[in-house]
């Protein structure tokens, strides 16, 4: 019984998962180009992400 383990965490982004990334963007109310300017400061840290988000408002 080899099973993977999962690979998912609460407190990163999973950006190629379309569904988190839209989810947070909405609640983020930022636009997609603003969006991505965050994640390439701050990576793919939720925590992070939203610490920017709230920098540029």
């Amino acid at each position: 019984m080899n099973r993977q383990k999962p690979t998912d965490f609460r407190n990163s982004l999973d950006l190629t998962d379309k569904v988190q990334v839209k989810i947070l963007r909405r609640r983020l109310k930022l636009s997609d180009e603003q969006f991505r300017s965050v994640v390439r400061k701050s990576g793919s840290s939720i925590a992070a992400i939203i610490k920017e988000a709230a920098s540029l408002k």
